[in-house]
Parts: structure tokens; C-alpha cells; sequence
């Protein structure tokens, strides 16, 4: 584990422990009445390009051209380059291991879509990046065939891999206090000691191949961090014994953002892609059409945190519109402002320029 790791981890818990300490109203003074997003502290403004076409699905079903269309505009306009290869230089370079990271679920009716995959993978194709050099990956390879990314791999000559399939990279982990049990596929399952439970190591996919990311996040409910967005996609899936951050909200607002910062993940991002094609705002995931709305969107920017902020906006947005109070418990608040403090990106609304586009 980096010494950034550990310094962000002290950071973290120095912050959650004043908070305790000081009154409420100290608090409340402090922060000046803001938003439920707010930044503890100020950050620079973020990005984020919208671009939505209403005939992109039909009956929840994608047409595959209208997304390729629907991307190309958002690339281009976020990057300001001319359609198509150009946009994706400016991103990523032929020399890169480019990593698509999905998130698949064991229901192939929930999270990212075949189609948003498939316009990204054509692009980074387009702009000369040797196939071979492109991976579409999550954590579990069962679910990456079930949900069709396996076959969508070999159908356009890439490659498909899953973190826990790939093993587990000994000499790169983040280590916290909170004791997991590993289970099998785990590197330290069956293993003896103390300190068994306390990390959670890297997929060599990562510390090994993988140069750089492109995040597919969905937008779907997640019960604990309010959705299953880019900052719990990447970090969880890029890592084992992570069913102990799962048991308690209060977990994940910490572990999150803190295995996100690793150097090996977050410094590797490229880009960030809400498929905003379907917005299931209940259900988490398991697929639930009566729960969903077709938004029709692509999003795209280099900050994650801002994605999420308003994918969780957008989710509360659509449980409003249809009258559906939501009972979940969450914690969505503390992990965004956590993510802001360790600089990953801008958790206050207030400080995101939208451009929508349609």
C-alpha cells in the first residue's frame, strides 16, 4: 500500500472524529448552511457533458447506432476535437492498455449496457488502439458472461478478464483496521495470523496490464452509496476481501474513496461514462423495468465524483416524478465529501458546469 493511501486513511478517520466532537451548530456554522453536497472544503469546478436523443432506446431496448451517435457528440463536445479518433487520442494513446470497466451484476438485465460498450470499444478501435491492447473487465467473470461482454469481446476481437480470475496482486493492497472474513478466490482465504482479514489486495489485472481506465457506470440505485456509480465500480471490483466494507454503510463511505485514491486506480482514469440509456431508480441489482425510466443519455467527464452526485440527484429526481418514497439507508453523503477531501473530485452540484446537449 502507498504512503498516499495510508496519509488519506488517517485523514479520513482525523475527520469523521472531529465531526463527533463538535457541536452541531459548529458544524452547521461552519459549513454555512450548504447543500447536502457541499465540499467540506473548496474544490475546483468540474465538468460534465449531457447529451441525450430520445429514440436512443425503443421499449428499453438500445439502438446501437443512435448510441455510437449519441457518444461520438459527447466525446466531441467534452474534448473539443473533431469527431471520432481524434477525441479518443486525446485520451488515451496506442501504447495504453485501455481497461473498460463495466459493472455486471448476476442479473444480465442490470448495470451497464452491451451498446454504450460496444460505441466505446469502436472508438478506441477507431483511433488505432491495437485490440489486444483492450479489455473489458469487472470483477467476476461469470457475470461478465452473462451479462454478453464475453461475447461481445470476442465478437470485436478484444479481450474480456475479471479482477478475481486474474489474481491477486500480494505487493498492492489497502489495509484498514475493520477485520474481513476472505472467502475463496480471496488471496488470504484459508490463511492463519493476526493480520489475516485486514487488506485487500489489487487484481494483478490492474497492477500488471492495465494502463489506463474508461468507467461504464450505470445509473442504478445503490442502497448504501446511493448508486452504482463510478467510485464504488472501480474500487470494489479492483479488489478482494471486500464483503466487509458491504455489512454497514458507514464502511463503504470510508473504504471507497480510500482504495479509489490508490495511485493504481484513480491516477489511471481517462474518462468517466454515465449510460444514462435506462434509470432504474429502485431495485438496485436486480432488474426492475416498473422502477425505470428511459433517460436516453450518455454523461461523460474526468471527474467521477461529480458523475455520481448527479446520478444520486437525478435517481432521488425520478423516485419524486413517480411518487416512490425510498426506505434505503444511506450513506451517499459521507462517501461523495470523503471523495472530495482526498481531492478526487467535486461532491457540491453547485460547482459542476453542466452542458446538456441535446
Amino acid at each position: 500500500m502507498s504512503r498516499n493511501a495510508r496519509s488519506n486513511t488517517a485523514i479520513t478517520t482525523l475527520l469523521c472524529w472531529l465531526c463527533c466532537l463538535l457541536p452541531p451548530a459548529v458544524l452547521a456554522q461552519a459549513t454555512g448552511h450548504a447543500s447536502a453536497f457541499s465540499s467540506l472544503s473548496p474544490s475546483p469546478r468540474a465538468r460534465v457533458v449531457i447529451v441525450e436523443d430520445a429514440d436512443a432506446t425503443r421499449a428499453f431496448k438500445p439502438d446501437a447506432a443512435r448510441v455510437r451517435a449519441l457518444l461520438d457528440r459527447a466525446l466531441t463536445n467534452y474534448t473539443g476535437r473533431v469527431p471520432g479518433a481524434a477525441a479518443w487520442r486525446s485520451l488515451v494513446s496506442t501504447q495504453d492498455v485501455v481497461g473498460v470497466k463495466v459493472f455486471t451484476t448476476s442479473d444480465p438485465n442490470v448495470g451497464t449496457r452491451l451498446a454504450v460498450v460496444d460505441a466505446v470499444v469502436r472508438g478506441l478501435l477507431a483511433a488505432e488502439v491495437p485490440p489486444r491492447r483492450i479489455i473489458l473487465w469487472d470483477r467476476h467473470w461469470d457475470d461478465l458472461k452473462r451479462a454478453g461482454f464475453v461475447k461481445l469481446a470476442d465478437r470485436l476481437g478484444v479481450r474480456a478478464a475479471a479482477s478475481r480470475e486474474s489474481g491477486w496482486d500480494e505487493k498492492t493492497f489497502y489495509e484498514s483496521a475493520l477485520l474481513g472474513q476472505p472467502v475463496f478466490g480471496d488471496l488470504e482465504f484459508n490463511q492463519k495470523g493476526e493480520s489475516v482479514g485486514r487488506r485487500s489486495y489489487v487484481t494483478r489485472l490492474v497492477t500488471q496490464e492495465i494502463t489506463k481506465f474508461i468507467s461504464v457506470a450505470p445509473l442504478l440505485n445503490h442502497n448504501s452509496a446511493g448508486v452504482c456509480g463510478h467510485l464504488y465500480s472501480l474500487a470494489l471490483g479492483s479488489v478482494d476481501n471486500a464483503m466487509r466494507f458491504e455489512g454497514e454503510p458507514s464502511r463503504l463511505a470510508q473504504a471507497v474513496p480510500e482504495i479509489y485514491a490508490l495511485p493504481v486506480l484513480g491516477d489511471r482514469v481517462a474518462l468517466n461514462i454515465v449510460d444514462g440509456l435506462i434509470c432504474q431508480y429502485e431495485g438496485e441489482q436486480i432488474g426492475r423495468l416498473h422502477y425505470s425510466v428511459a433517460l436516453n443519455q450518455i454523461r461523460v467527464s474526468t471527474d467521477p465524483v461529480a458523475l455520481d452526485v448527479l446520478s444520486i440527484e437525478e435517481l432521488n429526481r425520478q423516485r419524486e416524478l413517480k411518487g416512490v418514497s425510498s426506505h434505503s439507508s444511506t450513506n451517499a453523503l459521507d462517501l461523495y465529501r470523503n471523495a472530495s477531501i482526498l481531492e478526487i473530485g467535486v461532491s457540491d452540484p453547485r460547482q459542476v458546469q453542466i452542458e446538456k446537449i441535446n
